[in-house]
């Protein structure tokens, strides 16, 4: 049986989430440049690249960007966007030489989509394999807190075409989505709610020392009620 991100991102996606646009790629990656001690031309490997417009802003700010997902669909749009090289794999097994990134990123909740807590550590080790004694690892994830306050339950319609409603999954450790077209079609998004703390624990278990904590892409604390939980940090 196929898992729900199998199925789920392709166009559709791209149709129903309009606002995931290039400035808000742009506010990321900008905060990464001040904040880490940014090269021109470093290698850059962007984990769950989607449809390519965080290699994009990557590009236009010196880096040397190579793109990793899982959907066909999106790395046929990434391609139109980005002259990045795009490589089709599951990030669970990266096919990329360890140790030959200046810096991986894993951007806009593009992690926490597997069952058990073990796979989830298993791909931050993969990740930091693939960077440099000194190199950079950047995720940027959901903050937990905030999008357990911020459920409502019921359905609302969230894109033309298209309605949605959220929930916690029974055991509290999962929010799911529950999206219906007005087709017929039906999708699920799960995502993992780690905390902020729990991310840092198996960052560190995979030799990553966080150095900054963000709590949006304009660089506030990383708080109770932040938008975002952005951890940077340098790996062993």
């Amino acid at each position: 049986m196929a898992e729900w991100f199998e199925e789920w991102f392709g166009e559709e996606y791209l149709q129903l989430y309009p606002h995931r646009d290039d400035a808000d790629a742009e506010r990321a990656v900008a905060l990464i440049r001040r904040t880490l001690p940014w090269r021109s031309g470093w290698r850059t490997l962007d984990v769950g690249c989607g449809a390519g417009r965080h290699a994009r802003a990557l590009e236009a700010e010196g880096a040397r960007p190579f793109g990793l997902d899982l959907s066909a669909r999106l790395l046929r749009r990434a391609r139109s966007v980005t002259g990045a090289p795009l490589i089709r794999a599951d990030m669970r097994a990266l096919p990329v030489r360890p140790r030959s990134m200046d810096l991986t990123v894993n951007l806009f909740t593009s992690f926490g989509y597997f069952d058990r807590d073990d796979e989830h550590a298993a791909v931050l080790a993969e990740m930091a394999a693939t960077v440099r004694p000194g190199g950079w690892l950047v995720l940027d994830f959901l903050h937990a807190g905030t999008v357990r306050r911020g459920l409502v339950p019921g359905e609302r319609r969230f894109a033309e075409g298209a309605t949605a409603s959220r929930r916690l999954s029974p055991d509290g450790r999962f929010v799911c989505k529950s999206i219906r077209l007005d087709d017929g079609r039906r999708f699920e998004e799960r995502v993992r709610l780690f905390e902020p703390a729990e991310l840092e624990v198996m960052l560190a278990a995979a030799g990553v020392r966080v150095t900054h904590r963000f709590g949006d892409y304009e660089g506030g604390a990383l708080e109770s009620g932040s938008s975002r939980t952005v951890l940077m940090g340098e790996v062993a």
